[in-house]
């Protein structure tokens, strides 16, 4: 079920009755939004027939080996897009962050879109679309997704909880966030302790900080989900800032510079062999 989305579903549906359809198309919006779900559910409508529940031979999913999609994974989705349809209208590929694309992948998509082969459709999700090389972008259309109302989403969840509220706050409309959060009572728990810590490590100074850092990089943590928390931390105490309603010492500058500092660092660890203490540590010297 798609929670949200309406104006995004209803312009999907509507170039389907009209057979004006692109070749494709690129999702973007920020993480957890429903983007892939949407995907999912706009290419079960095409085929009339829920694609999530079987191995449908004309639809494939393209997803990030480790830390990046390499060539050899877009190499293969050119050759099914150019393979004619089994049983549904046309070939379908999903590729799930496709900002993780190498530059060897990109470039051979590209080839992709400017020569389309086949009958097929390609959708590209993406957070992160800036990373995507601008000739790409210029040749698929780009649907937009946005943050869900709390409203929308409590629509779309069964199980509520006292502390929903709360749970919006972090989520900052992320339906899939809200999810996580309210079904999975521990991540609901590893995400108050995390917010916790960096709040707590926002008045320390830089000896905890760094002792923070080496505990965080020396162990199992994924610090991508680590510097997603720090992010929605910050995030909401920017927004109280612009609503006036802000008791926190951080100037708006700062804290935009902060988040800046964080989404750098996620682009690093998820796609470099950066020295991920040095970078952290680097990073709790801005806060």
């Amino acid at each position: 079920m798609i929670i949200g989305h309406k104006k995004q579903w209803q312009f999907l549906k509507k170039i389907s009755e009209n057979g004006n359809i692109s070749h494709a198309f690129l999702f973007s919006g920020q993480d957890k939004l429903g983007k892939k779900k949407v995907a999912l559910e706009w290419i079960s409508f095409l085929f009339k027939e829920d694609i999530e529940k079987k191995i449908h031979p004309d639809f494939t999913i393209v997803e990030p080996l480790g830390k990046e999609i390499k060539i050899g994974q877009i190499k293969e989705l050119i050759r099914n897009l150019s393979l004619k349809p089994y049983v549904a209208p046309f070939k379908a590929v999903i590729v799930d962050k496709a900002h993780l694309m190498n530059s060897e992948a990109q470039s051979a998509l590209l080839k992709t879109l400017e020569e389309p082969k086949g009958n097929a459709l390609l959708i590209l999700v993406s957070e992160e679309p800036d990373r995507l090389l601008p000739t790409i972008v210029s040749r698929v259309q780009t649907v937009k997704f946005y943050p869900v109302s709390p409203e929308e989403i409590k629509k779309g969840i069964e199980n509520e909880k006292a502390d929903l509220e709360e749970v919006f706050n972090m989520s900052l409309g992320s339906p899939g966030q809200v999810l996580d959060l309210t079904l999975d009572n521990q991540k609901k728990l590893d995400f108050d302790k995390k917010i916790k810590e960096i709040d707590n490590l926002s008045k320390s100074d830089l000896y905890k900080r760094f002792e923070y850092v080496k505990i965080l990089t020396e162990g199992s943590v994924d610090l991508k989900e680590v510097l997603k928390i720090w992010t929605f931390y910050f995030r909401n105490i920017l927004i109280a800032k612009l609503s006036g309603k802000g008791k926190d010492s951080y100037s708006l500058a700062k804290l935009k510079k902060i988040l800046h500092s964080i989404q750098s660092a996620d682009y690093l660890i998820s796609s470099t062999n950066v020295n991920s203490r040095l970078l952290l540590e680097t990073l709790m010297i801005e806060l």
